[in-house]
């Protein structure tokens, strides 16, 4: 059968992948199980080799839906919102498209999980248009606070997403809206302690990180070697402009033009597929 072919390769592949290595031998895998199904005509045959790819790339699904944890919703209930959209990643997913299946699986899990939370977990209903808002700013609030250095204002927000100022106010203030758990459910064995002692104070950024990582490792692979030195001096190094320019020999313009290419090209290639909507 077509399915022992492969099952001997991936016996080697770690449940948790901790590096790029893992994580690029995971995708190498995960296109190997892809060509294999594309080539088989046996529908079981190929039912089988999609559940090998859902299988493979659970770790993804689970670190999405555990990035949306503390937000009114059981985790068990997140994991399985998640898991759907990784079968639908996998099953929409072409091996012509340029996008790698990291790349396309990601927005379309996170997509998915999304339409969760606006569809199904609000206590408080608002209009549909403030939940949009609401996911709008969610998503490019940290954007825009570094490249202002600061947190921005009202206003501010507004102008950058291209909204009226009291739109983003609405939907700011409806924050919270989800299920709710009371603060004084008893947490764990553990006599008097509470779920209000539980609460990290800070949102744990590893899993967002992880998250970052897989999405980018298999694109940034794609650039040249100068324009993977200039993303590391910028983001990694925290070096100017002009400084970047004298390192690699070119004027402060010619960086600032570089690193507008470099990011559109990374945000195109990260852009889900028009089949994930």
């Amino acid at each position: 059968m077509t399915v022992s072919v492969i099952d001997s390769s991936q016996q080697s592949l770690p449940a948790q992948c901790s590096s790029a290595g893992d994580r690029a031998a995971r995708e190498a895998a995960t296109i190997e199980l892809f060509e294999l199904r594309e080539r088989s005509s046996d529908p079981a045959e190929q039912q089988e080799l999609l559940d090998r790819i859902v299988e493979l790339n659970l770790e993804i699904a689970r670190g999405i839906a555990h990035r949306f944890r503390g937000r009114g919703a059981e985790i068990e209930d997140l994991e399985q919102v998640a898991f759907l959209g990784l079968m639908k990643a996998a099953t929409k997913y072409r091996l012509d498209a340029e996008t790698p299946f990291i790349g396309y699986a990601v927005p379309t899990i996170r997509g998915e999980v999304k339409r969760y939370f606006r569809d199904c977990a609000w206590t408080v209903r608002i209009p549909r248009r403030l939940q949009e808002i609401q996911g709008a700013v969610s998503a490019k609030l940290p954007e825009l606070e570094q490249r202002l250095g600061r947190e921005p204002s009202i206003d501010e927000v507004a102008s950058y997403l291209g909204i009226e100022a009291d739109e983003v106010e609405q939907a700011m203030a409806a924050r919270g809206c989800f299920n709710t758990l009371s603060l004084d459910r008893p947490a764990g064995q553990e006599e008097g302690l509470t779920l209000a002692d539980c609460m990290a104070e800070e949102e744990d950024r590893a899993v967002s990180q992880l998250e970052a990582v897989d999405m980018l490792q298999p694109v940034l692979a794609d650039l040249g070697q100068r324009e993977r030195r200039i993303l590391e001096l910028r983001f990694v190094e925290g070096w100017t402009q002009s400084e970047i320019g004298r390192e690699v020999g070119v004027s402060q313009m010619q960086v600032s033009r570089v690193l507008r290419q470099i990011l559109d090209t990374l945000r195109d290639r990260l852009e889900p597929l028009p089949s994930a909507a």
